[in-house]
């Protein structure tokens, strides 16, 4: 009988013959036998050359048999099957196996010669010796269903069985095409029919078993004898013994009331019936059939384990991100359907950038720091500098389905479009980027502002005109503790995170240079797709961005300015060894080596002097990265890196709503949370870990002094001393002070109408298309964001 999708559980059956009335009038006897002759003779017998104008009453015209049929789809000599996928991570380890349908297409010699002689023993005896329709099948069903008073014998040959079972493959997901590939109609047997026959003609019967063997289902979603040896008895096809292969023969008439695992006496009456038609074929010996008979059913069985859900070592999410790569580059097909149709088919081996190791270190870190109990969870991306390579890709809570588990399938490293979700708030550390843009344009590294505690937005040139702080009352910006007053060099602002420094050089630099820059790190829309809105709080991470994103963003900083794209993949192959092209890191310089050595001075300052001196790591080797605390304390995170390993911590509501004050995070209290106190700690954790035994590289910094005590200005509060901070050796002068009006202390940039500030042209230097003169602005408020570090 032609295998049968997985069915609602039916209770053990008779597995003898089958059961129908034994009694009846000659007349009920007679009409059965007319009705099978209608169905079997009509459509294979008359099909196959003796009655072909009846084709006509079904809707078929001579022309349709004469020409339809010429030659068959490819579909049916080598179709198409979906094959399990395979997801390897960079060393070659398993991540997960994936697929619609669990397969493994094997070839005729990778089959065992039990598991071929069983199939067609007890489906189809007389295969070799008949065409595509067995006219002494037929006329021996008439006679048994006429016996028996019903028309449960059937007469198809192992041929029309298969092509109905790549009809239904090729019906795929869609239950509507299934049902009409199953549908038990004239016109659907004469059309399986007529394939058959031409099937016959164009491949060896050896073909067609091979072809049936690697098509057919045998229950528990182990699709083809090879998937279906691994389910129940976790062994190659090959290895198979007479009494296994039997069992697996038996399964295909009905998986559900032949279930091995469900019913195994049903099963094990069903074997030995296989067992006696290979004896009576002399496909086995006496002996061999007396020893398979008496062999117990044996079962070694594995449950299905389909999809990124079967992940080990928190690997499921970087496995969904996978996934959506394949899904979504267009290097896998122009379209979404191409693209959809590639992963529904499987029968790809993908090996990723993913290193076992260090995702090993980002997961022990992100689970040990934070309970998966706790209202916040942690995410952790890891990338290589100047590559693009994504090495880890971690988070707090599991990957799956079960939420009283606290688990997730939302991706928190990434974007909304990619399996992530919208993205949070990366308070200061974005504002490496805008001095990245101001170094690149020409600011000098010991550029100095005011920065006093407090100031309004100033107004500030946009790409398209400018923004204007026009609301009532203005807005203002505040640094996180009252005694940050400058002025202050960059080196220093940045170790202090001084809000109010950096909304002054954004306002001498202008929003369109920052948005620019932003772009060049791949930094183009928000992490749910908003549009990047150049307004004057960008500069304290308002713009709502995934950990992959700020990752790479450091791991370009790392390569001295070389940016390339993220990559998930490094090679893909099918089963035959074929290879699939992938997408590869599209990388470009987003900012000369000048400007990343003096930027690397800047950040790694910060974890000797700044916000994230606690954050050295045990073999003492140089990091430089940046802390950042938004709004009410919603989210916090710490970015830092090496010359080799980039890692990007955030830490947070998974919704973003969480305040992270008086609140116990993995065991431990918080008043409130910071950069250097919350995800710092995760970040230096899964470094130390990541990083052991491997080679120290020197950070490659420019020459930065650090600054002198300024004079403040008169009724401000003179800010406090760092204890920490070196100073320069006496009679080093002042750093020199760019540009400013005379008589503004540190430099105070002039006025932007008319030109740039300090004497400089309205272009500067490094790529940066500057806007024409202040125009009307937009108004509207800043958006939030304090930018603390």
């Amino acid at each position: 009988m032609a295998p049968k999708r997985p069915q609602a559980t039916q209770p053990p059956g008779n597995t003898g013959a089958p059961r129908g009335r034994t009694g009846g009038s000659p007349m009920e006897h007679a009409g059965n036998g007319v009705k099978f002759l209608g169905v079997s003779v009509l459509s294979g017998v008359l099909l196959a050359g003796l009655a072909l104008p009846a084709v006509g009453a079904i809707g078929l015209t001579a022309k349709d048999t004469a020409e339809s049929f010429a030659n068959i789809p490819d579909d049916f000599k080598t179709p198409p099957l979906t094959q399990a996928t395979q997801i390897f991570d960079a060393k070659g380890g398993l991540i997960a196996k994936v697929y619609e349908r669990d397969r493994t297409v094997i070839t005729a010699d990778q089959m065992s010669p039990f598991m071929r002689h069983a199939q067609v023993d007890i489906e189809d005896a007389r295969f070799y010796e008949h065409g595509a329709v067995d006219l002494k099948g037929v006329l021996r069903a008439i006679s048994k269903n006429a016996e028996s008073g019903t028309a449960s014998q059937g007469a198809s040959t192992l041929t029309q069985q298969y092509v109905k079972n790549v009809n239904v493959e090729k019906a795929g997901d869609d239950q509507a095409a299934v049902l009409e590939a199953q549908r038990k109609t004239l016109g659907r047997k004469i059309q399986e029919l007529k394939v058959a026959i031409k099937l016959e003609e164009d491949l060896s019967k050896d073909q067609i078993l091979t072809n049936y063997l690697n098509i057919t289902f045998y229950g528990h979603q182990a699709y083809g004898v090879e998937a279906a040896s691994q389910r129940y008895f976790s062994k190659s096809n090959k290895d198979l013994t007479v009494a296994e292969a039997a069992t697996l023969a038996g399964v295909v008439q009905n998986p559900s009331q032949y279930d091995p695992v469900r019913y195994p006496e049903n099963t094990v009456k069903r074997r030995n019936v296989v067992i006696d038609k290979m004896l009576e074929n002399k496909h086995i010996t006496a002996d061999q059939a007396k020893e398979a008979k008496a062999a117990p059913l044996g079962l070694k069985y594995k449950d299905p384990q389909n999809g990124c859900i079967t992940a080990q070592a928190g690997m499921g999410f970087f496995c969904d991100y996978v996934r959506h790569v394949v899904k979504q580059d267009p290097a896998f097909g122009k379209s979404a359907d191409e693209r959809k149709k590639l992963w529904n088919t499987g029968g790809l081996n993908i090996y990723t950038t993913l290193d076992p190791d260090k995702q090993a270190a980002a997961q022990n870190a992100v689970t040990k720091k934070v309970n998966v109990t706790d209202p916040v969870s942690a995410a952790a991306t890891m990338m290589e500098p100047g590559s693009g390579k994504i090495l880890a890709m971690a988070q707090t809570r599991p990957y799956g389905l079960d939420p009283n588990k606290n688990q997730t399938v939302v991706n928190l490293n990434v974007d909304a479009a990619m399996g992530g979700g919208n993205g949070f708030q990366t308070g200061s550390t974005f504002k490496p980027i805008l001095a990245a843009a101001a170094l690149e344009s020409g600011m000098s590294n010991t550029q100095a502002f005011p920065s006093e505690n407090k100031i309004e937005y100033p107004q500030m040139s946009t790409c398209s005109g400018t923004w204007k702080n026009t609301v009532k009352p203005k807005e203002t910006v505040k640094n996180e503790q009252d005694s940050e007053v400058g002025p202050y060099q960059l080196k220093e602002a940045m170790a202090r995170s001084v809000n109010t420094y950096f909304v002054q050089m954004e306002q001498q630099v202008g929003l369109c240079a920052m948005k620019q820059m932003a772009n060049k790190l791949g930094i183009t829309q928000s992490a749910k797709g908003d549009a990047f809105q150049e307004v004057p709080s960008m500069v304290l991470g308002t713009l709502e961005l995934s950990p992959l994103t700020m990752a790479n963003v450091y791991a370009t900083f790392a390569a001295r300015g070389k940016y390339c794209t993220p990559i998930a993949i490094n090679k893909i192959t099918t089963v035959d060894g074929k290879d699939v092209p992938v997408p590869q890191s599209q990388c470009s310089q987003a900012f000369s080596e000048q400007t990343a050595d003096s930027l690397n001075a800047v950040l790694l300052n910060v974890t000797e002097k700044g916000t994230a001196a606690s954050l050295g790591l045990d073999d003492g080797r140089k990091i430089a990265g940046k802390t950042g605390t938004t709004d009410e304390k919603k989210a916090a995170w710490f970015s830092g890196y090496t010359p080799s390993l980039a890692t990007s911590v955030w830490l947070g509501g998974p919704a973003g709503g969480v305040k992270m004050k008086n609140i116990t995070i993995g065991g431990k209290y918080f008043p409130e949370v910071f950069g250097a106190d919350g995800p710092g700690p995760i970040w230096q954790l899964a470094m130390n870990q990541a990083l052991k035994g491997t080679p120290v590289e020197p950070i490659q910094t420019a020459n930065i002094p650090d600054p002198q005590p300024a004079t403040p200005p008169p009724g401000t509060t003179p800010p406090a001393t760092d204890p920490n901070a070196q100073q320069p050796p006496a009679g080093n002068p002042p750093p020199p002070q760019q540009g400013g009006n005379p008589g503004q202390p540190g430099g105070l940039p002039g006025n932007q109408a008319g030109g740039l500030p300090g004497g400089l042209p309205g272009g500067f230097p490094g790529g940066f298309t500057f806007p024409p003169g202040p125009g009307n602005g937009n108004g509207g408020r800043h958006g939030g964001g304090n930018g603390n570090g």
